[in-house]
């Protein structure tokens, strides 16, 4: 069997003490650099492969520093403090010794407790009942989705829109069963909310996003390969920067993670 071209992005081979080796793929290619959302499954990868690692994800936060080259990266890891619950971690890639992302991560092991779920999930028609959105040519890493809109298509005509908010159902066009990593990956899925407001690409990258991951090993095994829903909203578009906020859902209404980013975009004013 053939190496999903997902696994193949977010490989690790040991290296040197406790660092991994990887190496950035073209199915996984953005505009500059790799996807961002397989630089985060990655650099969540490298922990989860710790063998004093403990737990599961709870919270993800990446900083995208610099741009990263095609070809090979270096991620070294840490525990930074351990207590009965919980484990602090950092991570941070670098190329040629200079620092491209860098990484925190809360590892913990969950328990039975009360629960209530006060987010809403967005009213969708099934994934089924909506035509496949294909990804734009010269944009190698969405070639690998399965994106089906439901609101906030990517624009095509110039037309702004008074909204930023995109839902869609999306899985790996090669089916490929959800785990933390891909979650991490699918976190960053969303184009750029400033997109939608302008009408049009601008120039744009995410420097920071944080990942909170809601869902327990057994309940994400249970998923498989299926849809969830995601959804994004930009929430202030001000100075050169904007902050976007996600959730993706399951198909059966279980809120799988939150997501946080800030932007970076240059669009002169009144143009």
């Amino acid at each position: 069997m053939t190496t999903h071209p997902f696994d193949a992005a977010i490989r690790l081979d040991p290296g040197p003490g406790r660092a991994l080796l990887g190496s950035t793929v073209p199915e996984f290619a953005n505009m500059v650099g790799p996807f961002g959302g397989t630089t985060a499954a990655a650099l969540l990868h490298a922990i989860e492969l710790q063998p004093d690692r403990s737990g599961d994800p709870v919270a993800l936060t990446v900083n995208f520093a610099a741009p990263i080259a095609d070809g090979e990266y270096t991620i070294d890891t840490a525990l930074v403090r351990a207590n009965r619950s919980n484990q602090h971690w950092t991570a941070s890639l670098t190329q040629s010794g200079d620092v491209m992302s860098t990484a925190t991560a809360v590892f913990g092991t969950r328990r039975d407790t009360w629960s209530d779920t006060e987010a809403v999930m967005p009213d969708a028609p099934e994934p089924e009942a909506i035509e496949r959105t294909p990804g734009p040519e010269g944009i190698a890493f969405l070639q690998n989705y399965d994106l089906r809109f439901v609101e906030g298509q990517p624009p095509v005509d110039g037309t702004a829109c008074a909204s930023s908010t995109a839902t869609l159902w999306v899985r790996d066009h090669r089916r490929r069963a959800l785990d933390y990593s891909s979650l991490a990956a699918l976190s960053d899925v969303f184009y750029p909310r400033i997109f939608l407001r302008r009408g049009r690409p601008v120039p744009a990258g995410t420097i920071s996003m944080t990942t909170y991951f809601h869902i327990d090993a057994t309940e994400l095994a249970a998923l498989g390969d299926e849809y969830v829903l995601g959804t994004a909203r930009g929430q202030v578009f001000a100075r050169g920067y904007f902050d976007q906020s996600a959730q993706l859902w399951s198909r059966d209404g279980a809120l799988l993670v939150t997501s946080h980013q800030i932007v970076y975009y240059k669009d002169a004013f009144g143009a």
